[in-house]
């Protein structure tokens, strides 16, 4: 693990809305939640594209006073498919897109280790998420994990953190697949309706 730095149900959304206010860190998947996820993977810089709406969600993110990290497996890495280098290099536009709308992330954590090497860190296991409630000082349920796929959801519900998933990326499949693990999930159409439910 390498560390970096750098439409919902109304009757659900009522239900959850305490623990949710209790919120202080706000931890993104990346693929298919900021920008579009490939099942080629994302390979190179030129391959990245943003969600409309993404960038500025976590700048209204950053305005309220929340801390906002990524955590993203990036098993492309260890298959062989790009290098940490380059992986980097699509970071580096990734936070200046980011600069250019006037937000940031706080921190982002990548695995890039394959299913099979047994990691701690790779979702759904909740390495990741375990080192940014470490370093930030937050409890798990102060912390919200925001993706696209069951093994996202699986990392938070590990430590109490909440849930949240998305309908970008792979959020409808997800949705449709899992349907019967997902009834106290919070469910959005993108990551810009999420942060609109919490900063009217």
């Amino acid at each position: 693990m390498l560390f970096k730095l750098p439409k919902m149900d109304a009757s659900r959304k009522i239900c959850n809305n305490t623990r949710m206010n209790k919120m202080k860190l706000i931890i993104l998947d990346r693929d298919g939640v900021i920008n579009f996820d490939s099942d080629d993977y994302i390979k190179s810089p030129e391959e990245w594209h943003i969600i409309p709406g993404s960038l500025e969600a976590i700048k209204k993110l950053n305005d309220a006073g929340f801390v906002v990290a990524v955590a993203t497996n990036q098993s492309g890495v260890g298959r062989g498919y790009y290098t940490e280098a380059v992986l980097d290099e699509i970071h580096n536009k990734m936070y200046g897109a980011l600069k250019a709308t006037g937000g940031h992330l706080d921190a982002l954590v990548f695995c890039p280790h394959t299913p099979d090497a047994a990691c701690e860190c790779r979702k759904p296991k909740p390495g990741m998420l375990t080192l940014l409630l470490q370093k930030f000082n937050v409890q798990a349920d102060e912390a919200c994990m925001v993706g696209d796929a069951l093994r996202d959801l699986e990392a938070a519900w590990a430590l109490g953190c909440n849930a949240v998933l998305l309908k970008t990326g792979k959020g409808e499949k997800t949705l449709a697949e899992h349907q019967d693990k997902l009834e106290q999930t919070l469910v959005f159409d993108d990551l810009a309706s999420f942060a609109a439910s919490l900063i009217p």
